[in-house]
């Protein structure tokens, strides 16, 4: 019997290793690029949030991405910082529903007032309380925090439960979670 079992666990762990090296590279393949914002580097103030004592533009990074999986169907991209001191972290732009077509999203696409998002994308609820983008403002005296800006490429063409601008970050992430075929992040720091 315990030859059976040492066998029925090698093969099991084969199985899983192979998994884990096939999700590994497929998630490799996608890349994540933004004009404003390096990997590692400074947010800059533009891109910084106007209010609760900051005083940036609120203007959303450009992005673009390449490498998503062929049977891709949509899109969805979040900006979250986890050093926010609220056990949480901080969701600062959801947008999920953007159409498979779409490669890249333009400056300032966040702000909803000026249409740039692509037909039938969503931008939801973040944890200011209101869609679109809001950026990085951390409370003064804090380390720089990280902000980490994903893509993700799904499976489906509309997430099944987050509805409208109404839904929370939360919501979304947990269609995104379900649904995620390959995904690209990027970090920027900011700290006041």
């Amino acid at each position: 019997m315990n030859q059976l079992s040492d066998k029925l666990v090698g093969i099991v762990t084969a199985f899983g290793v192979a998994a884990f090296t096939f999700t590994a590279a497929h998630a490799q393949s996608m890349t994540l690029t933004s004009p404003d914002i390096k990997d590692g580097g400074t947010i800059a103030n533009q891109q910084v949030f106007k209010g609760f004592g900051c005083s940036g533009d609120n203007i959303s990074p450009a992005l673009s991405w390449s490498g998503a999986p062929a049977n891709t169907k949509s899109f969805a991209v979040s900006i979250y910082d986890p050093d926010a001191p609220t056990g949480s972290g901080w969701w600062h732009w959801v947008v999920y529903n953007i159409p498979a077509s779409t490669t890249s999203l333009p400056k300032d696409a966040g702000d909803i007032s000026k249409g740039l998002m692509p037909k039938g994308a969503v931008q939801s609820r973040t944890d200011f309380g209101s869609a679109g983008y809001g950026g990085p403002c951390p409370p003064p005296g804090d380390k720089p925090h990280h902000y980490r800006i994903t893509v993700f490429a799904l499976d489906v063409d509309q997430l099944p439960n987050a509805k409208g601008a109404a839904a929370s970050a939360a919501l979304v992430g947990f269609d995104i979670n379900f649904h995620t075929l390959a995904k690209a992040t990027l970090t920027g720091m900011y700290g006041r």
